[in-house]
């Protein structure tokens, strides 16, 4: 993999903000989602290197709560929050304008920061983005249901660790020895507030409000966002694209990187 720059970790709202970067170019900002262990790296290791190929410049934050980023108990973990620190940190580091890339409430972060900040977004891709349903959507949701009561568990284990990974793809071997690791070392650090206190807002009504261009990906075999999502894009904003995969679960960036690149990439190359 490319060889990332050093870590830089940058003071929003009084967090500490962990951001890691690769390559030259227009910035391209990737947004992780939620879940246990998650982080920027962990999420994105695949699409790195095709990024900085293209000419990107790749930026990878480690939103509060999450990877190396300041994880504050006893508050509520907001869309507001996460999108203010995020948007606050990648100022102070110097990005003035972006394309945003999320999964998952990395998407939903996108979509808040390009309604909050529409001069700082260039483009947005959004594989599987949440915030666009109520909340009592999502916990009905399998992969949603299942992670909030096992990471909920004082005895959160390794085994606990892999079983919600494999959760995310439709084929557990993208889930390696290495990748369990690495999230559960973030995990035994994470409060439980990340995950039993978050509380997002829904932000369907003001998708129409967002004028840029939007590449959509989207898992046939989604345990966590439901694919009535496709459909609000499509009804509400000017100009969307979707890609979707059968027989690939919520991470369309990992189990498809190939074809994520390169979709990306040129979708990119296309819109500048």
């Amino acid at each position: 993999m490319t060889e990332l720059k050093g870590a830089t970790h940058r003071v929003a709202g009084g967090h500490d903000i962990h951001i890691q970067e690769a390559g030259s170019g227009p910035a391209v900002v990737f947004i992780h989602g939620s879940g246990p262990g998650a982080s920027g790296l962990s999420n994105f290791r695949q699409n790195v290197d095709a990024f900085v190929a293209a000419g990107y410049q790749v930026i990878l934050p480690d939103m509060i709560g999450y990877g190396a980023s300041s994880k504050p108990e006893g508050i509520d973990y907001t869309l507001t929050l996460f999108t203010d620190t995020l948007y606050d940190a990648l100022r102070a580091h110097g990005i003035e304008q972006a394309t945003l890339v999320g999964n998952s409430l990395g998407g939903g972060v996108a979509i808040q920061m390009a309604l909050d900040h529409p001069e700082f977004v260039r483009n947005l891709i959004l594989m599987a983005p949440g915030c666009i349903e109520e909340l009592d959507i999502y916990f009905a949701m399998p992969g949603i249901a299942n992670m909030r009561s096992s990471f909920g568990s004082p005895e959160f284990s390794a085994a606990d660790q892999r079983r919600l990974n494999e959760s995310l793809v439709f084929d557990p071997a993208h889930v390696t020895d290495e990748l369990v690791a690495e999230r559960y070392e973030v995990a035994r650090v994470q409060p439980k507030d990340v995950i039993t206190r978050m509380r997002t807002h829904n932000v369907r009504p003001r998708l129409s409000e967002i004028k840029v261009p939007i590449l959509l990906f989207w898992g046939y075999n989604e345990a966590f966002m439901p694919l009535t999502g496709i459909g609000y894009f499509f009804e509400s904003c000017e100009d969307v694209r979707c890609v979707t995969f059968n027989k690939v679960g919520h991470w369309v960036q990992v189990e498809r990187a190939e074809e994520f690149n390169r979709y990306s990439t040129q979708f990119l190359d296309e819109k500048g």
